[in-house]
């Protein structure tokens, strides 16, 4: 719970509500395996809880994951369905689902000699969406260094990050510098900057 609170801090988040879930590990993992994981839970139960969240908030928009979870991680498709049903539930209809932009991480991983075929995610054609899915394009290069503070306060996940932590700031910059979104019910194509309405 520290760590959770120290990269919320380091993100300037101004209220955090864990809802108690474990982690379910990746899927065959022992953790996976535990009825209490967050990708184990009621759907619906779970739904409720982020639903009086996001009313008690009076959120403008919903963030999840898209469908695959970004990578296939059982707890980020789980947010991916609870996300929705909450949205569905609190009447929201701007919801919008980070990803990967599949075609950006190509160009990168293609104008880097540096980079192996060993190197690049397991793979790429389920990574992400495609760039033609995408709706919006969110620059926040003015945040790299609360990211990467952010990472390094999440102990328990810095073997995830741990490669993207020694990263010198222009490639940061070039990787993670767009955050990319999918609008649920948007027109493809990269229209909007923004998930405020």
């Amino acid at each position: 719970m520290r760590e959770l609170e120290r990269s919320a801090a380091a993100l300037g988040v101004a209220r955090l509500v864990p809802l108690g879930y474990p982690d379910s590990g990746m899927a065959g993992t022992p953790e996976n395996a535990n009825p209490a994981a967050f990708a184990n839970v009621d759907v619906d139960a779970a739904a409720a809880r982020l639903a009086a969240i996001i009313e008690f908030e009076r959120a403008d928009s919903v963030t999840i994951y898209d469908a695959n979870g970004g990578y296939g991680h059982p707890d980020h498709v789980q947010v991916h369905r609870v996300g929705v049903r909450a949205a569905e539930a609190t009447g929201h209809d701007a919801v919008y689902e980070s990803a990967m932009n599949r075609d950006h991480l190509r160009r990168l991983l293609a104008a880097n000699p540096e980079v192996t075929s060993d190197a690049q995610p397991p793979d790429l054609d389920t990574f992400g969406l495609p760039e033609s899915e995408l709706t919006t394009a969110v620059d926040v290069t003015g945040t790299i260094a609360a990211k990467v503070a952010a990472m390094r306060a999440h102990e328990s996940q810095i073997g995830d990050f741990g490669p993207m932590l020694e990263m010198p700031e222009d490639q940061l910059r070039a990787a993670f510098g767009i955050e990319w979104f999918r609008r649920r019910g948007g027109v493809p194509g990269l229209q909007e900057t923004s998930l405020r309405l």
